[in-house]
């Protein structure tokens, strides 16, 4: 029997011509209407690879024949509905992979070189390191978020995750990658807030040579440079309305434009946006499109502020410990319970990322083996300045946990309030010129 036989089940003659298009040129398509029908093939065909057409309950029982066969066919299940919890569901099931009808050919191209490609595996082949074991939590929370971020990590579903500045949004997405089917390629990551607006698309979408002055070179972006692995588009609520067009075109048609390019370029990657904003409340002022926020929102995860699981702040401090030991000799070996209880009444504004900044400070002031409450910054203890050594009271700014763009954000809110919104009168406060201040208010959408 040929190994490379692709067993097809679907009446539908558009599936048959889309894996045509995909398959190696000595492989071949037997094409059933049935499952019934697919189920007999399995008993006289040795199978590489089972195209289903069907929900997965109503696929169940080839599934369960599938796992029984002696070459253990990967079977891919081809639902109706773009549904995360189909793709789940059909995973559990058994299914190597789920794709949702009209089929793209990129998408179909992806999945069936990685079944096949696992069932005959290259001996170099090495799948990253599992980094869900570097989200350390004990809460139920996270455990809860841990196992969704698994499960949706075996699809090619788009994820987006929610959650305050500093709740490690990054590493959540960095785990789902290392633990998808595309962890061999790429992981590209874009701050969408880090990047002047004039700028961005040239950035996501690259550029042809000459397509503006200082165009001196073809430049591949980042949606080419994610090809076979995952695009991860982090401050995705930053991004600007030409950009949210562009980007929702991408998703839909799988093809990119780079700037003074006559031709598109069919991409395929795996998107994962991540955002502190209230996506919901940008859209009803018009400053986030509805149509982008349901392509995005396929499946979402929203990690929950470290003042909803105090009982994750013991681990994560002996962790960030244990790397300040193994790292710079730090002779912090615990923390007491009396301290214990300060940081878990802190507020945590800033999270998980301001716990790390509270330990760095303490790896520098705290010359005892035992950190004590008299150890600890003001900040956490009083929610003022920390203190210095030499007994010098000075605010610091990273205490607060927070990133630079929000620091900016802040700042010019803050300035407008106290000026009344008089832009003169906020420019003097903040010493900068007036179009400044209105160029950085229009980078932070600041009305």
């Amino acid at each position: 029997m040929n190994p490379t036989t692709i067993l097809l089940i679907s009446r539908d003659p558009q599936i048959r011509h889309a894996l045509e298009q995909v398959v190696p040129s000595h492989t071949t398509i037997l094409a059933v209407p049935d499952v019934a029908a697919g189920i007999k093939e399995l008993s006289r065909e040795n199978l590489a690879l089972v195209l289903c057409e069907g929900s997965p309950e109503a696929s169940r029982p080839l599934l369960h024949h599938t796992n029984l066969h002696p070459s253990s066919p990967s079977v891919i299940l081809i639902g109706s509905r773009d549904s995360a919890r189909d793709a789940v569901e059909a995973l559990r099931a058994g299914a190597t992979d789920y794709l949702s009808a009209p089929i793209a050919v990129p998408e179909l191209d992806t999945v069936v070189r990685r079944a096949l490609s696992a069932q005959n595996p290259p001996a170099a082949s090495k799948r990253p390191a599992d980094r869900f074991d570097l989200i350390v939590s004990l809460s139920p929370q996270m455990q809860l978020i841990k196992q969704l971020a698994r499960e949706v990590a075996a699809t090619d579903a788009t994820v987006l995750i929610t959650g305050e500045s500093g709740t490690g949004k990054e590493l959540v997405a960095q785990a789902i990658h290392d633990a998808s089917p595309r962890a061999l390629g790429p992981l590209i990551a874009l701050n969408c807030a880090g990047i002047p607006e004039q700028l961005l698309e040239s950035e996501l979408f690259g550029y042809h040579q000459g397509a503006f002055t200082d165009a001196k070179h073809t430049k591949a972006g980042r949606f080419q440079l994610a090809e076979g692995g995952t695009l991860f588009l982090d401050e995705i609520g930053e991004m600007s309305a030409s950009a949210q067009a562009k980007l929702l075109r991408v998703l839909e048609d799988h093809r990119v434009d780079p700037l003074g390019d006559t031709h598109s370029h069919t991409v395929n990657i795996r998107i994962i946006a991540a955002t502190n904003e209230d996506l919901p409340a940008q859209i009803k002022t018009g400053r986030f499109r509805l149509d982008l926020y349901y392509r995005l929102n396929v499946y979402q995860l929203r990690i929950p502020p470290l003042r909803e699981r105090l009982e994750d702040i013991a681990p994560i401090l002996q962790h960030f410990l244990a790397q300040a030991r193994r790292d710079r000799g730090c002779r912090i070996a615990d923390i007491s319970p009396e301290a214990l209880a300060v940081l878990q009444r802190h507020h945590w504004p800033g999270n998980v990322r301001e716990l790390h900044n509270v330990v760095e400070w303490l790896t520098i002031t705290c010359k005892a083996q035992h950190i004590e409450p008299q150890h600890l910054p003001s900040s956490v203890k009083t929610g003022k300045a920390p203190d210095l050594p030499g007994g010098e009271l000075k605010p610091s700014l990273l205490a607060f946990g927070l990133s630079f763009q929000d620091m900016e954000k802040k700042m010019l809110e803050e300035a407008l309030r106290k000026s009344g919104g008089n832009v003169s009168e906020a420019s003097r406060l903040l010493k900068i010129t007036r179009n400044t201040l209105r160029y950085r208010m229009a980078k932070h959408r600041i009305q």
